[in-house]
């Protein structure tokens, strides 16, 4: 399945999303430490940040592949958007990923 078309909107979110979950894991978690290093939570945020970074790049190259990074990028961002909100002080990145999720999953449907 192939988009015919790019969404800016899904793109820019995903690329927000990106540099949100990057930034904090990389300063805020590591300033933090505890519970914001534990590694299933250190390590998700990671790997949202990725994943969204994919996302955007395969959207922006109309990729026949778009369609199912995008779903797995809304499962991703939704799991961390939860793991954050439960550690706290994560505001920022608790809504780019909410974002980033609900995009992905129009763009999936």
């Amino acid at each position: 399945m192939s988009f015919n078309h790019l969404d800016s909107d899904c793109i820019e979110h995903c690329l927000a999303c990106y540099q949100i979950c990057y930034s904090t894991a990389m300063n805020h978690c590591l300033e933090m430490g505890g519970k914001h290093v534990a590694p299933d939570h250190f390590t998700l945020m990671l790997n949202c940040a990725k994943v969204c970074e994919t996302c955007a790049t395969l959207q922006m190259t109309n990729s026949s592949f778009s369609f199912h990074i995008c779903k797995l990028c809304a499962e991703i961002c939704e799991a961390c958007a939860t793991n954050c909100e439960n550690i706290g002080e994560m505001e920022d990145c608790v809504t780019a990923c909410k974002k980033c999720a609900e995009s992905c999953r129009e763009m999936a449907a």
